[in-house]
């Protein structure tokens, strides 16, 4: 596709949902990289560590299609950084597509970019979506133009089945 991701994470991030979504995206041909905010390695909730390619500071957005937010303790840490919160307002401003992930939503609603918008996430931070202004889906995933969320690991296969058909289709025009 020619495609090309970019995945923020950080300390404490969930493992599944990092390596599911990288491999799925391997598959699809699609170019990752993994951005965490000082650029060393982060571990996992259950102990995997990620040598990232790149630091929050270094990331151009112009040269990615696709922000994947991941969740964990990684989007408690991410939400903190403003680069983080510039970059998930700038790809989902740009109509590029933004994969947020169980509590991946909570970059978006420090970025205040979650108003009017449908999204599902992890039943724990449903709430904080709500009162952010986001339409929350109790449902496996969630599609609001450029924006795809789902709740957890365990509905990836659901939310890709859908976004790939979405990719598809926007490589065709």
């Amino acid at each position: 596709m020619g495609a090309k991701a970019l995945i923020l994470t950080a300390e404490g991030f969930e493992d599944l949902e990092l390596h599911l979504v990288w491999q799925r995206l391997v598959e699809e041909r699609i170019y990752v990289q993994i951005a965490t905010p000082t650029g060393m390695v982060v571990t996992g909730l259950h102990g995997y560590k990620i040598d990232p390619d790149l630091s929050l500071r270094e990331i151009n957005p112009n040269a990615f299609d696709i922000l994947v937010l991941g969740g964990g303790a990684a989007s408690e840490r991410l939400r903190l950084r403003e680069e983080a919160l510039d970059l998930a307002r700038t790809f989902l401003d740009e109509g590029k597509n933004v994969l947020a992930i169980g509590r991946g939503c909570q970059t978006l609603i420090s970025a205040g970019a979650l108003n009017n918008r449908k999204v599902t996430c992890s039943e724990a931070i449903r709430d904080d979506v709500k009162a952010a202004g986001g339409n929350y889906l109790d449902a496996p995933f969630a599609t609001d133009g450029n924006l795809f969320t789902c709740r957890s690991w365990e509905d990836l296969p659901a939310l890709f089945r859908d976004w790939i058909h979405h990719l598809a289709l926007q490589s065709n025009t």
